[in-house]
Protein backbone atom coordinates (compact mmCIF):
# COMPACT_ATOMS: atom_id res chain seq x y z
CA UNK A 1 0.00 0.00 0.00
CA UNK A 2 1.33 3.33 -0.76
CA UNK A 3 1.25 6.21 1.40
CA UNK A 4 -2.23 7.99 1.87
CA UNK A 5 -1.35 11.95 1.60
CA UNK A 6 -3.61 14.52 1.96
CA UNK A 7 -4.40 17.55 3.50
CA UNK A 8 -4.76 15.33 6.75
CA UNK A 9 -1.10 14.73 6.24
CA UNK A 10 1.29 11.49 5.21
CA UNK A 11 -0.40 8.33 6.79
CA UNK A 12 1.48 5.08 6.49
CA UNK A 13 1.66 1.46 8.07
CA UNK A 14 5.19 1.34 9.72
CA UNK A 15 7.72 -1.13 8.65
CA UNK A 16 5.70 -1.20 4.91
CA UNK A 17 4.88 2.52 3.71
CA UNK A 18 6.07 4.84 6.41
CA UNK A 19 9.61 4.13 6.27
CA UNK A 20 12.81 6.16 8.23
CA UNK A 21 13.75 7.22 4.37
CA UNK A 22 10.29 8.42 4.11
CA UNK A 23 9.81 9.80 7.35
CA UNK A 24 13.19 11.81 7.23
CA UNK A 25 12.15 13.00 3.44
CA UNK A 26 8.84 14.60 3.85
CA UNK A 27 10.65 16.39 7.66
CA UNK A 28 13.31 17.71 5.02
CA UNK A 29 10.72 18.95 2.56
CA UNK A 30 8.45 20.12 5.43
CA UNK A 31 11.77 21.84 6.97
CA UNK A 32 12.10 23.42 3.52
CA UNK A 33 8.87 24.64 2.95
CA UNK A 34 8.82 26.63 6.59
CA UNK A 35 11.64 27.90 5.75
CA UNK A 36 11.05 29.51 2.43
CA UNK A 37 7.65 31.40 2.83
CA UNK A 38 8.91 32.43 6.21
CA UNK A 39 8.96 36.19 7.12
CA UNK A 40 11.35 37.15 10.29
CA UNK A 41 14.59 36.66 11.60
CA UNK A 42 16.46 33.76 13.42
CA UNK A 43 15.51 30.22 13.18
CA UNK A 44 12.46 28.73 12.00
CA UNK A 45 10.17 27.42 15.26
CA UNK A 46 8.60 23.84 14.67
CA UNK A 47 6.05 22.69 17.55
CA UNK A 48 6.12 18.83 18.17
CA UNK A 49 3.40 16.69 19.70
CA UNK A 50 2.88 12.81 19.64
CA UNK A 51 -0.30 10.58 20.53
CA UNK A 52 0.47 7.45 22.77
CA UNK A 53 1.09 4.97 20.40
CA UNK A 54 4.68 3.17 20.44
CA UNK A 55 5.70 4.10 17.40
CA UNK A 56 6.07 7.93 18.24
CA UNK A 57 8.11 7.31 21.11
CA UNK A 58 10.98 6.75 18.20
CA UNK A 59 9.44 8.93 15.19
CA UNK A 60 9.21 12.08 17.23
CA UNK A 61 13.24 12.36 18.65
CA UNK A 62 13.62 11.38 14.54
CA UNK A 63 11.71 13.96 12.99
CA UNK A 64 12.76 16.28 15.64
CA UNK A 65 16.64 15.78 14.88
CA UNK A 66 15.68 16.48 10.76
CA UNK A 67 14.53 19.65 11.85
CA UNK A 68 17.07 20.78 14.08
CA UNK A 69 19.73 19.54 10.94
CA UNK A 70 17.57 21.40 8.52
CA UNK A 71 18.38 24.82 10.70
CA UNK A 72 15.16 24.32 12.66
CA UNK A 73 14.43 25.64 16.18
CA UNK A 74 11.86 22.77 17.88
CA UNK A 75 9.27 22.59 21.10
CA UNK A 76 8.80 18.94 21.86
CA UNK A 77 5.76 19.24 23.80
CA UNK A 78 5.49 15.31 24.37
CA UNK A 79 2.14 13.32 24.19
CA UNK A 80 0.16 16.13 23.04
CA UNK A 81 -3.32 16.24 21.76
CA UNK A 82 -4.00 17.66 17.84
CA UNK A 83 -5.70 20.67 19.64
CA UNK A 84 -3.36 21.52 21.56
CA UNK A 85 -0.42 21.15 19.35
CA UNK A 86 -2.44 23.66 17.46
CA UNK A 87 -2.83 25.63 20.01
CA UNK A 88 0.68 25.93 20.65
CA UNK A 89 1.90 26.73 17.45
CA UNK A 90 -0.28 30.20 17.44
CA UNK A 91 0.15 30.99 21.10
CA UNK A 92 4.21 30.84 20.96
CA UNK A 93 4.24 32.51 17.51
CA UNK A 94 5.73 29.48 15.65
CA UNK A 95 6.47 28.72 11.97
CA UNK A 96 4.76 25.16 11.92
CA UNK A 97 3.61 22.46 13.68
CA UNK A 98 3.70 18.56 13.13
CA UNK A 99 1.98 16.21 15.46
CA UNK A 100 2.72 12.62 14.76
CA UNK A 101 -0.51 10.54 14.78
CA UNK A 102 -2.32 8.75 12.62
CA UNK A 103 -5.72 9.55 14.39
CA UNK A 104 -8.45 7.11 14.84
CA UNK A 105 -6.11 4.21 12.28
CA UNK A 106 -5.34 0.97 14.14
CA UNK A 107 -2.04 0.94 16.28
CA UNK A 108 0.37 -0.39 12.96
CA UNK A 109 -0.35 2.98 11.56
CA UNK A 110 1.27 6.19 12.01
CA UNK A 111 1.69 9.63 10.32
CA UNK A 112 2.82 13.28 10.14
CA UNK A 113 -0.02 15.81 10.33
CA UNK A 114 1.61 19.06 9.32
CA UNK A 115 0.23 22.46 10.17
CA UNK A 116 1.08 26.10 9.19
CA UNK A 117 1.85 28.74 11.17
CA UNK A 118 -2.73 29.64 12.29
CA UNK A 119 -1.92 26.12 13.83
CA UNK A 120 -4.07 24.55 10.27
CA UNK A 121 -3.52 21.64 8.08
CA UNK A 122 -2.48 22.71 5.09
CA UNK A 123 -4.30 23.88 2.59
CA UNK A 124 -4.24 22.30 -1.00
CA UNK A 125 -2.49 24.88 -2.36
CA UNK A 126 0.12 25.02 0.35
CA UNK A 127 0.45 21.32 0.24
CA UNK A 128 0.84 20.97 -3.26
CA UNK A 129 3.57 23.29 -2.66
CA UNK A 130 5.28 21.32 -0.16
CA UNK A 131 4.78 17.96 -1.95
CA UNK A 132 6.52 19.79 -4.89
CA UNK A 133 9.66 19.96 -2.51
CA UNK A 134 9.11 16.79 -1.28
CA UNK A 135 9.11 15.15 -5.16
CA UNK A 136 12.12 16.97 -6.25
CA UNK A 137 14.26 17.07 -3.13
CA UNK A 138 14.74 20.71 -2.98
CA UNK A 139 16.32 20.70 0.30
CA UNK A 140 19.21 21.01 1.75
CA UNK A 141 20.66 20.60 5.25
CA UNK A 142 21.86 22.96 7.76
CA UNK A 143 25.40 24.60 8.31
CA UNK A 144 27.38 23.17 11.16
CA UNK A 145 27.00 26.05 12.58
CA UNK A 146 22.98 27.11 11.30
CA UNK A 147 21.89 23.32 12.97
CA UNK A 148 18.69 23.99 15.46
CA UNK A 149 17.89 22.46 18.73
CA UNK A 150 15.22 20.78 20.60
CA UNK A 151 13.37 22.24 23.91
CA UNK A 152 11.12 20.40 25.70
CA UNK A 153 7.39 21.73 27.23
CA UNK A 154 5.56 20.15 29.45
CA UNK A 155 3.30 23.19 29.91
CA UNK A 156 0.95 23.12 27.01
CA UNK A 157 -1.80 20.74 28.69
CA UNK A 158 -2.57 23.40 31.39
CA UNK A 159 -2.56 25.99 28.71
CA UNK A 160 -5.29 24.28 26.49
CA UNK A 161 -7.38 23.67 29.86
CA UNK A 162 -6.97 27.46 30.86
CA UNK A 163 -8.66 28.80 27.79
CA UNK A 164 -11.38 26.88 27.73
CA UNK A 165 -12.27 26.81 31.17
CA UNK A 166 -11.98 30.94 30.96
CA UNK A 167 -14.53 31.18 28.13
CA UNK A 168 -17.62 32.84 29.09
CA UNK A 169 -19.96 30.71 28.52
CA UNK A 170 -18.29 27.48 30.74
CA UNK A 171 -20.09 27.62 33.98
CA UNK A 172 -18.50 25.30 36.25
CA UNK A 173 -20.74 26.26 39.15
CA UNK A 174 -23.98 25.35 37.10
CA UNK A 175 -22.07 21.96 36.31
CA UNK A 176 -21.27 21.35 39.94
CA UNK A 177 -25.13 21.81 40.99
CA UNK A 178 -25.93 19.71 38.34
CA UNK A 179 -24.39 17.04 40.27
CA UNK A 180 -23.20 14.65 37.42
CA UNK A 181 -20.80 11.45 36.77
CA UNK A 182 -19.19 10.84 34.00
CA UNK A 183 -17.29 7.40 32.29
CA UNK A 184 -14.13 8.37 30.03
CA UNK A 185 -12.35 6.02 27.44
CA UNK A 186 -9.32 7.36 26.08
CA UNK A 187 -8.91 4.76 24.30
CA UNK A 188 -5.37 4.81 25.89
CA UNK A 189 -4.31 7.76 23.47
CA UNK A 190 -3.84 11.24 24.14
CA UNK A 191 -6.58 12.43 26.47
CA UNK A 192 -6.00 9.63 28.97
CA UNK A 193 -5.17 12.61 31.35
CA UNK A 194 -6.14 15.68 29.93
CA UNK A 195 -9.93 14.49 29.26
CA UNK A 196 -10.50 13.33 33.26
CA UNK A 197 -8.51 16.71 34.37
CA UNK A 198 -10.88 18.48 32.32
CA UNK A 199 -14.10 16.93 33.28
CA UNK A 200 -13.17 17.30 36.88
CA UNK A 201 -12.14 21.08 36.49
CA UNK A 202 -15.56 21.45 34.99
CA UNK A 203 -17.13 20.48 38.46
CA UNK A 204 -18.08 16.85 37.09
CA UNK A 205 -18.48 14.92 40.52
CA UNK A 206 -17.53 11.68 39.80
CA UNK A 207 -15.00 10.86 36.94
CA UNK A 208 -14.69 7.19 36.00
CA UNK A 209 -11.97 6.25 33.63
CA UNK A 210 -11.65 3.29 31.29
CA UNK A 211 -8.79 2.78 28.65
CA UNK A 212 -7.19 6.04 30.25
CA UNK A 213 -3.69 4.77 31.25
CA UNK A 214 -1.93 6.30 28.26
CA UNK A 215 0.03 2.98 27.49
CA UNK A 216 -1.08 3.43 23.58
CA UNK A 217 -1.71 -0.33 22.92
CA UNK A 218 -5.50 0.42 22.25
CA UNK A 219 -7.82 -1.72 23.99
CA UNK A 220 -10.01 -2.08 19.83
CA UNK A 221 -10.13 -0.38 17.01
CA UNK A 222 -9.63 3.31 17.78
CA UNK A 223 -12.31 4.66 15.81
CA UNK A 224 -15.14 5.87 18.10
CA UNK A 225 -17.79 4.57 16.32
CA UNK A 226 -20.91 2.12 17.66
CA UNK A 227 -19.41 -1.25 16.03
CA UNK A 228 -15.96 -0.45 18.33
CA UNK A 229 -17.74 0.67 21.19
CA UNK A 230 -19.52 -2.62 22.65
CA UNK A 231 -17.00 -2.94 26.09
CA UNK A 232 -17.35 0.54 26.62
CA UNK A 233 -20.94 0.34 26.61
CA UNK A 234 -20.78 -1.98 29.20
CA UNK A 235 -18.63 -0.51 31.68
CA UNK A 236 -20.62 2.48 31.27
CA UNK A 237 -23.76 0.40 32.18
CA UNK A 238 -21.86 -1.22 35.34
CA UNK A 239 -20.81 2.02 36.32
CA UNK A 240 -24.20 3.92 36.78
CA UNK A 241 -22.65 7.24 35.26
CA UNK A 242 -25.14 9.62 34.00
CA UNK A 243 -23.20 9.76 30.86
CA UNK A 244 -19.76 8.69 29.08
CA UNK A 245 -17.56 10.28 27.04
CA UNK A 246 -15.15 8.51 24.24
CA UNK A 247 -12.61 10.63 22.50
CA UNK A 248 -10.38 9.51 19.83
CA UNK A 249 -6.15 9.00 20.20
CA UNK A 250 -5.42 12.52 19.41
CA UNK A 251 -8.19 13.85 20.64
CA UNK A 252 -9.80 15.73 17.91
CA UNK A 253 -13.13 13.72 17.69
CA UNK A 254 -15.84 12.96 20.72
CA UNK A 255 -18.76 10.89 21.32
CA UNK A 256 -21.32 10.24 24.10
CA UNK A 257 -23.10 7.69 25.40
CA UNK A 258 -26.65 7.86 27.04
CA UNK A 259 -26.99 6.23 30.54
CA UNK A 260 -28.91 3.59 28.78
CA UNK A 261 -25.90 2.62 26.79
CA UNK A 262 -27.34 3.70 23.84
CA UNK A 263 -24.88 6.48 21.96
CA UNK A 264 -26.13 9.93 21.39
CA UNK A 265 -24.46 9.88 18.44
CA UNK A 266 -21.42 11.12 16.95
CA UNK A 267 -23.30 13.18 14.51
CA UNK A 268 -25.57 15.10 17.55
CA UNK A 269 -22.79 16.01 19.08
CA UNK A 270 -22.50 18.74 16.74
CA UNK A 271 -25.86 19.52 16.46
CA UNK A 272 -26.12 19.71 20.49
CA UNK A 273 -23.10 22.34 20.87
CA UNK A 274 -24.78 24.28 18.34
CA UNK A 275 -27.84 24.03 19.93
CA UNK A 276 -26.35 26.11 22.80
CA UNK A 277 -23.95 27.76 21.48
CA UNK A 278 -26.39 29.76 18.67
CA UNK A 279 -28.74 30.83 21.36
CA UNK A 280 -25.71 32.79 23.33
CA UNK A 281 -23.89 33.52 20.25
CA UNK A 282 -26.08 33.63 16.64
CA UNK A 283 -24.78 33.49 13.18
CA UNK A 284 -24.25 31.25 10.62
CA UNK A 285 -22.94 27.14 11.42
CA UNK A 286 -21.11 25.31 9.00
CA UNK A 287 -20.74 21.46 8.62
CA UNK A 288 -19.71 19.16 6.03
CA UNK A 289 -21.47 17.15 3.08
CA UNK A 290 -22.29 13.69 5.47
CA UNK A 291 -23.08 15.44 8.12
CA UNK A 292 -26.89 15.26 9.66
CA UNK A 293 -29.68 17.64 7.97
CA UNK A 294 -30.38 18.09 11.97
CA UNK A 295 -27.61 20.85 12.01
CA UNK A 296 -29.75 22.88 9.27
CA UNK A 297 -32.53 22.27 11.68
CA UNK A 298 -31.27 23.89 14.91
CA UNK A 299 -29.35 26.92 12.64
CA UNK A 300 -33.11 27.42 11.11
CA UNK A 301 -34.32 27.25 14.68
CA UNK A 302 -32.23 30.41 15.43
CA UNK A 303 -32.96 32.46 12.07
CA UNK A 304 -29.71 30.86 11.34
CA UNK A 305 -27.50 29.88 8.17
CA UNK A 306 -25.94 26.54 7.72
CA UNK A 307 -23.65 26.08 5.34
CA UNK A 308 -21.73 22.69 3.75
CA UNK A 309 -17.88 22.20 2.91
CA UNK A 310 -16.45 19.47 1.17
CA UNK A 311 -15.24 16.74 4.18
CA UNK A 312 -11.96 17.07 5.70
CA UNK A 313 -10.81 20.01 8.53
CA UNK A 314 -8.79 22.02 6.07
CA UNK A 315 -11.96 22.78 4.24
CA UNK A 316 -14.43 22.96 6.59
CA UNK A 317 -12.48 25.88 8.17
CA UNK A 318 -12.04 27.47 5.04
CA UNK A 319 -15.98 27.79 4.60
CA UNK A 320 -16.02 29.00 8.13
CA UNK A 321 -13.60 31.99 7.59
CA UNK A 322 -15.59 32.86 4.39
CA UNK A 323 -18.63 32.70 6.27
CA UNK A 324 -17.24 33.95 9.59
CA UNK A 325 -19.03 30.84 10.94
CA UNK A 326 -19.79 31.46 15.16
CA UNK A 327 -19.16 27.43 15.54
CA UNK A 328 -18.91 24.41 12.75
CA UNK A 329 -17.05 21.07 12.61
CA UNK A 330 -17.79 17.77 11.24
CA UNK A 331 -20.41 15.22 11.62
CA UNK A 332 -17.47 12.72 13.31
CA UNK A 333 -17.56 14.25 16.47
CA UNK A 334 -15.12 16.98 15.50
CA UNK A 335 -16.70 20.57 17.07
CA UNK A 336 -14.57 23.92 15.64
CA UNK A 337 -15.20 27.25 17.75
CA UNK A 338 -13.54 29.68 16.15
CA UNK A 339 -13.14 32.00 19.21
CA UNK A 340 -10.41 29.66 20.68
CA UNK A 341 -8.80 28.24 17.42
CA UNK A 342 -9.76 26.69 13.86
CA UNK A 343 -9.23 23.28 14.69
CA UNK A 344 -11.59 20.59 15.54
CA UNK A 345 -11.25 19.51 19.48
CA UNK A 346 -12.47 16.93 21.83
CA UNK A 347 -11.67 19.06 24.65
CA UNK A 348 -13.80 22.06 23.86
CA UNK A 349 -16.22 20.20 22.35
CA UNK A 350 -17.06 18.39 26.11
CA UNK A 351 -16.85 21.94 27.68
CA UNK A 352 -20.11 23.14 25.50
CA UNK A 353 -21.63 19.34 25.77
CA UNK A 354 -21.42 19.69 29.57
CA UNK A 355 -22.34 22.72 29.92
CA UNK A 356 -25.26 22.43 27.47
CA UNK A 357 -26.22 19.37 29.57
CA UNK A 358 -26.24 20.87 32.69
CA UNK A 359 -28.08 24.14 31.89
CA UNK A 360 -30.86 21.31 30.45
CA UNK A 361 -30.87 20.09 33.63
CA UNK A 362 -30.93 22.79 35.66
CA UNK A 363 -34.23 24.17 33.89
CA UNK A 364 -36.34 20.82 34.47
CA UNK A 365 -38.40 20.16 37.44
CA UNK A 366 -37.90 17.61 39.86
CA UNK A 367 -40.26 15.52 38.55
CA UNK A 368 -38.88 15.18 35.06
CA UNK A 369 -36.46 13.09 33.38
CA UNK A 370 -33.13 15.16 33.76
CA UNK A 371 -31.21 11.88 31.70
CA UNK A 372 -29.15 12.13 28.45
CA UNK A 373 -31.23 9.97 26.44
CA UNK A 374 -34.00 12.49 27.32
CA UNK A 375 -31.82 15.67 26.58
CA UNK A 376 -30.94 13.91 22.76
CA UNK A 377 -34.98 13.86 22.10
CA UNK A 378 -35.36 17.42 22.51
CA UNK A 379 -33.18 17.54 18.48
CA UNK A 380 -34.52 16.22 15.49
CA UNK A 381 -34.50 12.89 14.94
CA UNK A 382 -32.43 11.64 12.10
CA UNK A 383 -30.55 8.22 11.41
CA UNK A 384 -27.34 7.71 9.85
CA UNK A 385 -25.94 4.58 8.46
CA UNK A 386 -21.81 4.62 7.88
CA UNK A 387 -20.44 1.92 6.15
CA UNK A 388 -17.17 1.75 3.89
CA UNK A 389 -16.46 -0.59 0.83
CA UNK A 390 -12.75 -1.42 -0.07
CA UNK A 391 -12.02 -0.89 -3.38
CA UNK A 392 -9.13 -1.22 -5.93
CA UNK A 393 -9.82 1.61 -8.15
CA UNK A 394 -7.34 4.25 -8.46
CA UNK A 395 -8.68 7.67 -7.67
CA UNK A 396 -8.43 9.45 -11.04
CA UNK A 397 -11.34 6.27 -12.15
CA UNK A 398 -13.82 6.78 -9.10
CA UNK A 399 -15.49 10.58 -11.06
CA UNK A 400 -16.28 8.10 -13.62
CA UNK A 401 -18.30 5.31 -11.23
CA UNK A 402 -19.97 8.08 -9.66
CA UNK A 403 -21.34 9.89 -12.99
CA UNK A 404 -22.53 6.72 -13.62
CA UNK A 405 -24.23 6.06 -10.30
CA UNK A 406 -25.64 9.54 -10.67
CA UNK A 407 -26.62 9.38 -14.04
CA UNK A 408 -29.28 6.34 -12.61
CA UNK A 409 -30.89 8.35 -9.88
CA UNK A 410 -32.42 11.56 -12.12
CA UNK A 411 -34.60 12.09 -8.96
CA UNK A 412 -31.92 13.28 -7.14
CA UNK A 413 -29.67 16.85 -6.61
CA UNK A 414 -26.04 15.38 -7.08
CA UNK A 415 -23.40 17.40 -5.33
CA UNK A 416 -20.08 16.40 -6.81
CA UNK A 417 -17.50 18.89 -4.77
CA UNK A 418 -16.44 15.99 -2.72
CA UNK A 419 -17.67 12.77 -4.20
CA UNK A 420 -20.84 12.42 -4.92
CA UNK A 421 -24.07 13.33 -2.54
CA UNK A 422 -27.39 12.51 -3.86
CA UNK A 423 -30.09 14.29 -1.98
CA UNK A 424 -33.25 12.91 -1.94
CA UNK A 425 -36.49 14.44 -0.42
CA UNK A 426 -36.37 11.66 2.27
CA UNK A 427 -33.18 10.99 2.60
CA UNK A 428 -29.68 11.56 1.13
CA UNK A 429 -26.40 9.60 0.35
CA UNK A 430 -22.72 10.64 0.05
CA UNK A 431 -20.27 8.17 -1.64
CA UNK A 432 -16.68 9.26 -0.97
CA UNK A 433 -12.84 8.25 -1.49
CA UNK A 434 -11.08 8.25 1.89
CA UNK A 435 -8.33 10.55 2.48
CA UNK A 436 -6.72 7.99 4.87
CA UNK A 437 -7.43 4.48 3.73
CA UNK A 438 -8.24 2.68 0.33
CA UNK A 439 -11.76 2.57 0.66
CA UNK A 440 -15.34 4.34 -0.67
CA UNK A 441 -17.32 5.96 2.49
CA UNK A 442 -20.92 5.49 1.78
CA UNK A 443 -22.97 7.89 4.29
CA UNK A 444 -26.76 7.76 4.43
CA UNK A 445 -29.53 9.64 6.14
CA UNK A 446 -32.92 9.12 6.57
CA UNK A 447 -35.98 9.29 9.11
CA UNK A 448 -35.40 5.88 10.31
CA UNK A 449 -32.56 3.37 11.19
CA UNK A 450 -33.86 0.71 9.05
CA UNK A 451 -34.25 3.00 5.73
CA UNK A 452 -30.56 4.83 6.24
CA UNK A 453 -29.47 1.01 6.07
CA UNK A 454 -31.30 0.07 3.35
CA UNK A 455 -30.20 2.74 1.43
CA UNK A 456 -26.27 2.36 2.60
CA UNK A 457 -26.71 -1.61 1.80
CA UNK A 458 -28.32 -0.41 -1.71
CA UNK A 459 -25.54 1.74 -2.43
CA UNK A 460 -23.04 -0.46 -1.85
CA UNK A 461 -24.54 -2.61 -3.82
CA UNK A 462 -24.82 -0.49 -6.60
CA UNK A 463 -20.92 0.66 -6.44
CA UNK A 464 -19.68 -3.10 -6.77
CA UNK A 465 -22.10 -3.78 -9.70
CA UNK A 466 -21.20 -0.54 -11.70
CA UNK A 467 -17.19 -1.07 -11.16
Amino acid sequence: MALMISVSGIRGIIGEDLTPKNLVSYTQAFAAWVTKGRVGEGRPKIVIGRDTRPSGVQIVPLVAETLALSGIEVVDLGVATTPTVELVVTENGADAGIIVTASHNPIEWNALKLLNRSGEFLGPDELADFLSIAETESFTPARWDEIGSTVSDKTADEMHLGKILSLPFVDTDMIDRAGLSVLIDAVEGAGSAVVPELCSRLGIGRVETFACGGTGIFPRNPEPIADNLSETVSRMKESGCDFGIIVDPDVDRVALIQEDGELFGEEYTLVACADYYLKKFPGTVVNNLSSSRALRDIAQRYGQKCVSAKVGEANVVTIMKEERATIGGEGNGGIILPSLHYGRDALIGIAIFVTAFAEWRAGRSDAEEKTLSAFRKTFPAYFMAKKKLEVSIPKEELAGLFAKIAGSHPDAVADTRDGLKLDFPEYWVHLRASNTEPIIRIYTEAKTAEDADRVADAFMREISSVR
